[in-house]
């Protein structure tokens, strides 16, 4: 066997193996995705009521102040949390958050604000050191399936950055960036403001178990007390739905990138099956040729001799 085809045949090899690899990456990510989509399903419905109570407190206490929803002007330092995945092999999960974040952080510098970032995931916070830039603070390790406690962890620090002087380094609002999960081929790199929060008006008829209007709420001992209680927790969950969703994102686009990956793999080993094929055949007919000129020499020696 020549240096030409051992060559060409450790590269199949080589391919072989990476492409076992893929295809198991493709397989995991396919198996936890079902548990994350179902995840982000069941965290809708608490989410909701959440919100729709806060969104009755407000617009029926017109009069209502606090902290989490009055605009700071004290302070231009603006928070910025990114949710990265703590592994690779996902295509451009990674790249598409960043890339909104640097965005947005453009845009805040535009405004005579100063971004002041902090990370989820350890390829942020990579890509953060790697580029030698500061970062205010980051948590590791449960990208591709988030706790709540994780949620809480995050939600009191980035409210407790909220609420701090600004003489001491508080910040005036908090935005996330987050990858949505649509559907299986589609994700998006989402921007949403925290705080100071925005209740958005619903557009959807109420349901039809409350015969036409909307549920009524008696709030004590008074609005004030019941948005001190409820309002870090919707914060928290609003954190722990966007968690859900970036790691229900990040499954669908490892599995697509993998499959991918094992697809390429695959086209690789035949293009280079063909070549090797190749190779061998010439050399087979190389080795014939030797064959028949080194007999036609020995009989024409033969035939001189006599």
């Amino acid at each position: 066997m020549g240096a030409k085809l051992r060559g060409i045949r450790g590269r199949i090899n080589s391919t072989k193996s990476m492409a076992k690899i893929t295809r198991a990456q493709e397989l995991i990510a396919s198996s936890r995705i079902v548990k994350a989509q179902q995840r982000v399903k069941e965290s809708g419905p608490y989410a909701r009521q959440i919100t729709r109570a806060i969104s009755a407190l407000v617009s029926h206490n017109v009069g209502v102040g606090h902290p989490l929803l009055t605009e700071r002007t004290d302070s231009k330092r603006v928070a910025v949390l990114l949710i990265t995945s703590d592994r690779g092999f996902c295509g451009g999960y990674n790249v598409n958050v960043i890339r909104e974040a640097e965005g947005l952080m453009a845009m805040l510098r535009d405004q005579g604000k100063e971004p002041v970032p902090y990370i989820v995931g350890r390829k942020g916070v990579g890509w953060y050191r790697f580029r030698e830039r500061e970062y205010a603070d980051d948590w590791t390790g449960f990208s591709d399936r988030p706790r709540f406690e994780n949620a809480e962890t995050i939600g009191r620090t980035l409210v407790q950055e909220f609420g701090r002087p600004a003489e001491d380094g508080g910040v005036a609002e908090i935005h996330i960036v987050f990858t949505e999960f649509v559907s299986m081929l589609t994700q998006t790199a989402q921007v949403r403001r925290l705080l100071p929060l925005e209740i958005e008006e619903a557009d959807e008829a109420p349901e039809e178990q409350t015969g036409g209007v909307l549920p009524a709420y008696d709030f004590e001992p008074s609005a004030d007390a019941v948005l001190d209680a409820l309002l870090p927790s919707y914060i928290e969950s609003r954190i722990w739905h966007m968690l859900l969703q970036s790691a229900a994102s990040e499954h669908a686009q490892r599995r697509r990138a993998m499959k991918s990956a094992t697809d390429n793999a695959n086209d690789v080993i035949e293009t280079l099956t063909r070549v090797a094929n190749q190779a061998r055949q010439a050399e087979i007919t190389q080795e014939i040729s030797e064959i028949v000129g080194g007999a036609n020499a020995l009989a024409e020696t033969s035939a001189g001799s006599e």
